[in-house]
Parts: structure tokens; C-alpha cells; sequence
């Protein structure tokens, strides 16, 4: 099941029987492994397939309780068996020419230091390591603005902005270079 369709509402629900829809002989069908998000974006995710989420528990009366106190984001990341599964589809849903496995993060987009939907499939998906912006660069960029939020030199909603927006721009957006 590719990303968008977890998303998508049935169009038809029958309950108690079984119903078998078959496309108009004109329909284009798309093929299986056809990517259904778009590289053109990268090194940021497709934004109509990874727009990103927040966790309401985080909130900037809260980061001192979450985000700011070491070890956190290990209490609310979730196990590998969630998200290679998530992981292994998004290759699919991205066309990646490779294929491994370990060429790819399952990134949070908007990531858990900052407030990040742990679990929310609108928030992961797999981001390359190689490139020159790629995930062991955003990991960098992520620590700098987490340490800015927490040290009250950007406000949280900030620097969610920024991340969102550009994360490859988001140090020099909230003036923390």
C-alpha cells in the first residue's frame, strides 16, 4: 500500500459482502512500482507525501519537560519494526533507483527534537544518505536549532517553521549560524 493510500478515503464501503471493481477499459492504470512521490524536491521530502507533524506534546511550555531534557527523544522514538516497514515502502513511493535499505534514514521530517510526530507516517520517510545535503548533514542542523530553542534564542514554533520550510536553510532563517 503505497503512502497516499493510507491516507485516502474508501470510496465505497460494503459491509458483509464482497465487491470486486474493475477499471473502464479506457483507465489508466498505474503501475505498481510507479512512484506515486516526487525526487524533484530533495534533499527536502515531497511535501504532498511527507508534509511533516507535530507531536502536541510538545509545545513551548513543554520543552523543558521534553525536547530540552537529555535522552528524551529515545522515550518516544519508535522501534525499527515500525519504521522499516514504513521505510521499505517509501523507497517504493519515491522510485528510488536503489533500493537498499541502508542507503536511506527513516528521517522524521520535522524531527523528534523538535517536536516531531513520533509515529505519524506524515512525518517519516526515507532520506538519503548520499548527496551532498543529505541525512547526516540535516542531523547536524537539527542538534544546532534544538540547542537554539532550548537555550531561548528561537521559539519553538520558529524553528518548526524553518525546519519545515527549508531545513537546509533553517540555521541561517533563525539567525543561529
Amino acid at each position: 500500500m503505497s503512502r497516499l493510500a493510507r491516507f485516502a478515503a474508501p470510496a465505497v464501503i460494503l459491509a458483509g459482502s464482497l465487491a470486486v471493481v474493475a477499471p473502464a477499459a479506457n483507465a489508466a492504470v498505474p503501475h505498481p512500482l510507479a512512484a506515486t512521490c516526487s525526487q524533484s524536491y530533495l534533499p527536502l521530502p515531497d511535501p504532498a507525501c511527507t508534509p511533516g507533524a507535530t507531536n502536541p506534546d510538545v509545545t513551548q511550555d513543554t520543552i523543558d519537560d521534553t525536547i530540552c531534557v537529555p535522552g528524551w527523544t529515545a522515550t518516544i522514538r519508535p522501534p525499527t519494526t515500525y519504521t522499516n516497514k514504513l521505510k521499505k515502502q517509501g523507497i517504493i513511493d519515491y522510485g528510488y533507483s536503489d533500493t537498499s535499505m541502508s542507503s536511506y534514514e527513516e528521517d522524521h521530517f520535522l524531527p523528534l527534537e523538535l517536536g516531531g510526530a513520533p509515529k505519524d507516517p506524515k512525518n517519516l520517510w526515507p532520506e538519503p544518505h548520499d548527496g551532498e545535503q543529505n541525512s547526516y548533514s540535516k542531523d547536524s542542523v537539527e542538534n544546532a536549532v534544538k540547542k537554539a530553542v532550548c537555550a531561548g534564542k528561537a521559539t519553538l514554533a520558529d524553528a518548526q517553521h524553518a525546519m519545515l520550510t527549508n531545513w537546509t536553510t533553517a540555521e541561517s532563517v533563525l539567525g543561529i549560524e
